[in-house]
């Protein structure tokens, strides 16, 4: 058979975990660019392939702004936030000449919550910070974030290492209603194939995070599941997990 080289690769839509990279540039010898964007904005934060463009790849970034789009982070009040400071993500407006999105049709309450800060700023709808060198990191979608006594806590961080088990094949972690806590953690885990479910195998997943992460981030719950929700261009849709607890 001929043999298949790949020069370039790219990725949109859910994050990528750390797993798929490392597999990926092992075994075909190239690094996946991470991107963000938005139907309604296009794409509007890249790892540019382009050698005018090019900067170093830092994993678990989505990359800098795109040309034509100053992306930032605000806060709830919609004042700019200062690196390494989780928030919201944004369009500013004023600076992007290539936003051409000018909101919802008969839409106008969505609008206001979208368009903030007399319309200089247009929320995504997700949570990301970013680093001193103008690298962008996501978090999660502002509904996706997990209250949990006083923590927020991104879903992604959490999944990235549940996938690092050696018996799982994908998962999703969402907070789910607690009296005492507000939300508690829940993971939704699909096994290998060859990997049957039982309650130790559940433990040891929650002790696995616990090594990895802080104390408050393990899943107090697990699920083992054959398939996961996603939206036809493989978005995993958490906000059906959640329903399905509430």
């Amino acid at each position: 058979k001929d043999k298949i080289y790949v020069n370039k690769a790219s990725s949109a839509g859910e994050p990528l975990n750390p797993e798929v990279i490392e597999w990926f540039k092992d075994n075909w010898g190239v690094t996946i660019h991470d991107h963000y964007g938005q139907t309604e904005i296009g794409m509007v934060i890249n790892n540019h392939h382009h050698p005018l463009l090019r900067k170093d790849i830092k994993i678990g970034s989505m990359g800098h702004s795109m040309p034509g789009f100053r992306m930032t982070i605000v806060d709830n009040s919609g004042d700019e936030l200062k690196t390494f400071k989780e928030g919201h993500l944004a369009v500013d407006i004023k600076y992007s000449p290539l936003m051409w999105f000018q909101g919802y049709f008969k839409e106008s309450e969505k609008n206001s919550d979208k368009f903030i800060n007399n319309n200089n700023y247009y929320l995504t709808g997700d949570k990301v910070s970013y680093d001193n060198e103008g690298y962008f990191y996501f978090s999660g979608r502002s509904d996706d974030i997990i209250l949990s006594a006083g923590y927020r806590i991104s879903p992604v961080e959490i999944e990235n290492v549940i996938m690092k088990h050696e018996s799982v094949a994908e998962v999703a972690v969402v907070g789910i209603a607690d009296q005492l806590k507000g939300e508690t953690i829940k993971a939704y885990i699909v096994l290998k194939k060859e990997v049957k479910p039982t309650e130790e195998l559940a433990e040891d997943i929650k002790s696995f995070v616990k090594s990895h992460l802080a104390a408050h981030q393990y899943p107090r719950q697990i699920e083992f599941v054959e398939y996961l929700p996603k939206t036809p261009s493989g978005k995993i849709q958490r906000f059906m997990l959640k329903n399905k607890d509430s």
